[in-house]
């Protein structure tokens, strides 16, 4: 996440990724279409959220005085439905069910799904560049650190680990008591 960009926005760059457009700052100049398509339906969104929300204010707290669990299974049911009339096929559900628990698991062991999102969305492209510069340096790794932008980027990525590793230690460090100086 370090370009700044969230779980959400890491969803639409892959979206957008998938359909073969290209995210950036010619986005307006080339597909106006998507680009004001997307600002409208935002417009509209709001305009019916308004609409929808002041006469169901009574609806939705109804619903929130549902227990957390029934709203669970309810969410769960609905979206193995949507899973399964995709394709009709009984494998889409086992997916839903294994990819759900995987994410349950990385929220109990405080994992960010936001960077397993963006993996995913970038790891065919970045696989596809990362052959490219091999062809052009003649399968040698080591033509990433002789070009002055991608090795000063390498040598800015790897002092900000050492001193992240470095931070560690030294915290670690300061709270084990057998370093402290204290006498016995």
């Amino acid at each position: 996440m370090s370009l700044g960009i969230g779980s959400p926005s890491a969803v639409i760059f892959g979206a957008l990724l998938i359909q073969g457009i290209t995210p950036g700052p010619q986005l307006v100049t080339e597909h106006p279409e998507l680009f004001w398509g997307v600002v409208n339906s935002m417009y509209i969104g709001n305009i019916l959220l308004l609409i929808m929300s002041i006469p169901l204010v009574g609806l939705f707290v109804r619903i929130l005085r549902i227990r957390p669990t029934i709203l669970a299974a309810i969410t769960v049911l609905i979206t193995l439905i949507g899973a399964y009339t995709v394709n009709n096929s009984v494998f889409d559900i086992g997916l839903v069910v294994f990819f759900g628990v995987l994410g349950y698991l990385m929220k109990k062991l405080g994992f960010d799904p936001g960077p397993l999102v963006l993996a995913f969305v970038l790891g065919s492209l970045l696989e596809s560049s990362l052959r490219r510069s091999l062809l052009l340096f003649e399968g040698n790794p080591g033509g990433f650190l002789t070009r002055p932008i991608s090795g000063t980027l390498f040598a800015l990525f790897l002092a900000v680990a050492l001193m992240s590793a470095a931070r560690a230690i030294w915290r670690n460090r300061r709270t084990d008591p057998r370093h402290s100086k204290e006498p016995v």
